[in-house]
């Protein structure tokens, strides 16, 4: 069982178990908001009331289970490797591997929210004011962290036409070159940044919007801090590939074998 195990070895079995009891934990709570706004809609709480919790503990207590809920369940899922991953090597590559299993996990909380907008708009004629920017503030963190996981993957657009051509000095030369373009944008970017951000996180500067959301606050230091961890993923790619023997590239690279036979055994299923 522990075999296929990245991270946790023998904590799989207790952090999946903490993982269905935090899912549960966070349901039975929603379900509770629910039952208020339904059952007694001058207690209960709105999207409006989830985004500002202070004073409110039941909405405290609900997103600290929502977040405790997202942490395990990233845990367990970053513990087995897809078919097509590269096994992570080292601590950079496990912190990439779990922030790119929170943004799938926020990939579906966008998909689940704009289901619920499509049916409250189209169905019962009662659109939301807050699904459209929710999507966007989910969406925003799904777009920094999987540039993080794409790093981590090695996924990211690369040119190797020249590439290839080169000699293995050559090779490590425009690696090294690569890596030092991507620390020096780095610090310029955190350079300039810093301060804004700072600003921003402090006054937890909001949306300007009827839902008025801390879009701004957050995104801006969460966009420096991810870039710090894509810098921080290029050294450690670059630490991991030195001493690795010459790659070729060509187009049958693009190819998912595991897909196509996926394809096949669905479409020999039908006959």
């Amino acid at each position: 069982m522990h075999e296929n195990s990245l991270l946790l070895g023998r904590l799989r079995g207790p952090v999946k178990l903490l993982m269905i009891l935090s899912i549960a934990f966070t349901l039975a709570l929603y379900a509770y908001l629910v039952g208020l706004r339904i059952f007694d809609n001058e207690s209960s709480y709105g999207m409006f009331e989830m985004i500002r919790p202070e004073g409110r503990t039941l909405v405290q207590w609900t997103l600290g289970a929502l977040s405790v809920a997202v942490m395990f369940a990233s845990l367990f899922l970053a513990d087995t490797k897809g078919a097509i991953e590269i096994n992570p090597d080292g601590f950079f590559d496990l912190v990439s591997v779990i922030l790119g299993r929170v943004a799938m996990i926020m990939t579906g909380f966008i998909v689940l929210v704009m289901f619920y907008e499509v049916v409250s708009r189209y169905v019962f004629s009662k659109p939301t004011l807050w699904a459209n920017e929710l999507s966007l503030w989910l969406g925003s963190f799904v777009f920094l962290l999987a540039g993080l996981y794409a790093m981590q993957q090695r996924s990211h657009i690369r040119i190797y036409i020249i590439y290839d051509m080169m000699p293995r000095w050559a090779q490590k030369l425009s690696d090294c070159i690569s890596v030092l373009l991507i620390v020096a944008f780095t610090f310029a970017l955190v350079w300039g940044g810093y301060t804004d951000a700072e600003n921003r996180f402090l006054r937890m500067e909001t949306f300007g919007t009827a839902w008025d959301p801390p879009i701004p606050g957050t995104i801006k230091p969460a966009l420096l801090i991810i870039v710090v961890l894509v810098c921080l993923q290029a050294v450690s790619n670059l630490i991991a590939d030195w001493n690795k023997a010459p790659e070729s590239h060509t187009p049958a690279d693009e190819i998912d074998e595991v897909e196509i036979e996926n394809i096949r055994r669905t479409l020999e299923g039908k006959k």
